[in-house]
């Protein structure tokens, strides 16, 4: 992610911009007013945006800081005010955590300096082996902080530095997700991402290879009431982040799923659903997901029927089992209730 690409994204008021689960950005302005014997002479101002990105499968993250915008009116000391940047850890999941650090912070530095240098960067790394559960993963809090100080005699008015919020960083090493192996270096295997929702895209456009999938699910989303198994009360999660899909891979569960689901498909369309094998009982949520048709017979609090099935077209629906497999990787979906992810459907 560019400079452009962050200061385009936040706008003037959103709190951090996300291009993907692998590029991350915030910003804040810091504002100074000046004071002579206790009475204001003068206002200065600057900018800093972070940007946050990682390598395909690495487990390094790069954080690179970018001051701008520095401005002063009136009678100030600003051009030999020291400001101090930081890039803080002060929690990690499990706690204990140690990661390597890297790049070129320039810890303190005056306003003059800080203009000329413009830029520089952070990185961290998190080996392998300190996470928690199968998938080893581990999460952080980052906090870049920036704090100054007037220099004598001046005094200033109000805040004297700040923190910006950036996603939680995150690392794992699943055997079920690219790089497991480091390329035979263990110390390299899984990488790093940050903790947001993913969105799985599908199209219903004329052409799309999965196409008759995403009609499927858009009816569920518009139109439960259409769908079958039939119920009435019938909300099917993936729609928003506040009620998302979540990934299994347990091969039980997936089976278990798939099966309730045929279950529906031969209940309303017959033995024959599938036309001589033409066609596959496609559902929703996902056969992968916690909350697929067989949510019920693992949690018994959870609402039977919450899914939806139709016979579809084979091609589309080996194709629509494609692009999920793909979005998993590409977006380090990991198992479990503590990562998830959204459907849009478009067209």
């Amino acid at each position: 992610m560019t400079l452009d690409e962050c200061k385009k994204g936040l706008g003037v008021d959103n709190p951090f911009f996300v291009k993907s689960r692998f590029a991350v950005c915030d910003g804040a302005s810091f504002v100074q007013e000046w004071l002579v014997n206790g009475r204001p002479s003068g206002a200065s101002m600057f900018n800093l945006r972070v940007v946050g990105t990682i390598a395909k499968n690495s487990r390094s993250i790069d954080y690179q800081y970018y001051y701008t915008d520095f401005e002063v009116t009136g009678r100030t000391g600003a051009l030999t005010m020291p400001i101090s940047t930081k890039g803080t850890t002060p929690k990690t999941w499990p706690s204990g955590a140690h990661f390597t650090h890297g790049g070129s912070m320039p810890g303190t530095k005056t306003w003059t300096q800080l203009k000329a240098l413009r830029t520089f960067h952070h990185t961290m790394n998190a080996k392998p082996g300190q996470g928690s559960g199968r998938s080893d993963v581990l999460a952080a809090v980052y906090e870049p902080a920036v704090s100054f100080q007037p220099p004598a005699p001046w005094r200033l008015s109000g805040d004297t530095g700040g923190k910006l919020f950036m996603l939680a960083p995150m690392w794992d090493a699943a055997s079920y997700l690219p790089n497991s192996t480091g390329g035979g270096n263990p110390a390299k295997k899984g990488a790093a991402s940050f903790a947001y929702y993913a969105s799985l895209t599908l199209s219903a456009k004329a052409g799309a290879e999965e196409r008759a999938e995403a009609q499927h699910i858009k009816t569920a989303f518009k139109h439960p009431e259409d769908t079958k198994p039939y119920m009435s009360a019938k909300k099917v999660p993936g729609q928003t982040v506040k009620n998302p899909l979540h990934r299994t891979v347990s091969a039980k569960r997936n089976e278990d799923n798939r099966k309730a689901a045929k279950k529906q498909c031969r209940r309303y369309w017959g033995d024959g659903y599938s036309h001589g094998g033409t066609r596959d009982c496609d559902e929703y949520p996902f056969a992968s997901t916690y909350e697929g048709a067989a949510e019920h017979d693992y949690d018994p609090e959870a609402r039977k029927f919450n899914f939806s099935v139709k016979p579809i077209a084979k091609e589309d629906n080996q194709a629509g089992g494609l692009i999920l497999k793909s979005f998993y990787n590409k977006n380090r979906i990991l198992d479990g209730m503590n990562d998830g992810f959204t459907v849009k459907i478009i067209g």
